[in-house]
Formats: C-alpha cells, sequence, structure tokens
C-alpha cells in the first residue's frame, strides 16, 4: 500500500500544487488554467510528463468532466438532475466509486475489488486529502480522479 497527499494552495491563483508522498517527495503536479476555457487542470509526474487532464465539458445542460489519463482508460463525471440535494454519476467501464464521495470519503473498486481509499482531512487550510493506493497500477487515475470530484465540488459550490 502506497499513501500520496493532495493539499490545495488556498489563495493559488495559478491552481497548481503539489501531490506527495509519505516522505513528502513531489510526486505529481497539478496545475489549473485560470482564465482558460474550457476549464482544464494538467496533472504532470515528477519528471514533468503529463500524464493526465481534466476537462470541463463546454455547452452542456448538466456540469460533465472527462478524466482522460495516459494509457487508461476514460472517466467521465457528470451531475444529475435533481432539485434539492447535487447528485454526480461516474462512468467508467470498469471503476465503481462506494461512499460518500461528496464528503471527499469514499473507496474505489475496479472489477468489485477496492484499489484505492480517499480520505479528506478536515480543520486544515486549504482541501487536503489522503490517497492510500492499493493498485499501484491505477496510481495516476486515481490521483486525476480525486481531482476530478474536487473541480466538480469546487463548480459547485461555485454555481451554488
Amino acid at each position: 500500500m502506497k499513501a500520496l497527499y493532495m493539499k490545495q494552495e488556498i489563495f493559488s491563483m495559478r491552481g497548481k500544487f503539489m501531490v506527495k508522498d509519505a516522505d513528502g517527495n513531489d510526486v505529481y503536479q497539478v496545475g489549473g488554467s485560470f482564465m482558460q476555457v474550457p476549464k482544464t487542470y494538467r496533472i504532470e509526474d515528477a519528471q514533468r510528463n503529463e500524464v493526465a487532464t481534466i476537462t470541463k465539458k463546454l455547452f452542456s445542460f448538466l456540469p460533465t468532466f472527462f478524466v482522460d489519463v495516459v494509457g487508461q482508460e476514460q472517466v467521465t463525471i457528470q451531475k444529475e438532475f435533481t432539485f434539492l440535494k447535487a447528485k454526480y454519476t461516474i462512468q467508467a467501464e470498469s471503476l465503481e466509486v462506494r461512499g460518500n464521495w461528496w464528503d471527499m470519503d469514499f473507496e474505489v473498486l475496479q472489477h468489485g475489488e477496492v484499489v484505492g481509499i480517499v480520505e479528506k482531512k478536515w480543520f486544515q487550510w486549504g482541501d487536503s486529502y489522503r490517497i492510500q493506493v492499493l493498485n499501484e497500477e491505477i496510481e495516476t487515475l486515481l490521483v486525476a480522479l480525486v481531482v476530478a470530484i474536487d473541480c466538480v465540488q469546487a463548480d459547485q459550490s461555485a454555481s451554488g
């Protein structure tokens, strides 16, 4: 099992932050587009190679986000039409997110087996998450999924 830690800077205008390992070493850099349409996040590995992108779909009735990871499946996160509490679906061929993902406390399953656990750290300055990677083959996909779900929540907060 490998643990990664993601902490967003609350006042960062550039939208850049690092994902670190348990020893504090940089593993990924996440950079958001500040005044760009469509809203896009790029994830780079420690050698600064782009390994994933998250893009908000333009001109859709309900907010939709696409997660593309190099060499892995695409994940789509889409808001459902509801009147009271916001609800989103996560569509991926072999992935399932189980738990309270709206509060960032969930498990990611692949073919029914838990491959990652995400926990939001409360009472922190900025958003902080612990990502337990149980299958290192999809580590990048897990990081991209956490960033994408956080984007969905930020988009919902901004529109509400």
